[in-house]
């Protein structure tokens, strides 16, 4: 099983198992990172964005393997965990410094063999159990009770708390920029 930096488990033995469409692929198959750099909104290698306006920015991956594109990278959106299914809330009150029910998870680490950045989004609770011993990522397991509970707490909070939306509130509430 492949191990961080640090030489810990990451749940996986082949990363790519794992990954789906690149996070800088656009709807039409271009590549995003290419087209920010050469727009200056983002650095990236010359040579690489050069090669990319050449063929009118096309993704590398469009025409051959995604592991062929140096700077191929999948990334999670945090919203369910990749092992148990556990459901992300958002957090009601970001002030109290509250973790996340679910958390970013490297499956590969940008600098490792591949340079490739591969994350999955893993509860706190299957996050410690897969770093902590021979847990995968890919086990068929139910969230831990623990996870359920935490989750649901936050849940009635937020119901009990009755946010309302910033175009909502009053003009002596406002923050003065």
């Amino acid at each position: 099983m492949k191990e961080a930096p640090g030489g810990t488990s990451v749940g996986v033995d082949d990363p790519y198992d794992h990954v789906g469409r690149c996070d800088h692929l656009t709807d039409d198959g271009r590549c995003r990172l290419a087209l920010d750099a050469a727009q200056g909104r983002r650095a990236a290698p010359r040579a690489f964005v050069d090669a990319r306006r050449r063929e009118e920015f096309a993704c590398v991956a469009a025409d051959a393997e995604f592991r062929d594109c140096t700077h191929y990278r999948v990334t999670t959106d945090g919203r369910e965990c990749a092992r148990c299914g556990l459901t992300a809330l958002p957090l009601a009150d970001r002030a109290t410094n509250r973790r996340p029910l679910v958390e970013e998870h490297h499956l590969s680490y940008p600098d490792g063999e591949t340079g490739h950045e591969i994350t999955v989004g893993l509860c706190r609770w299957c996050h410690a159990k897969v770093h902590g011993s021979w847990a995968r990522v890919d086990d068929d397991v139910s969230p831990d009770p623990e996870a359920v509970a935490t989750r649901e707490e936050r849940r009635s909070r937020v119901l009990t708390e009755g946010f309302e939306p910033a175009s909502e509130r009053r003009d002596d509430e406002r923050e003065e920029p």
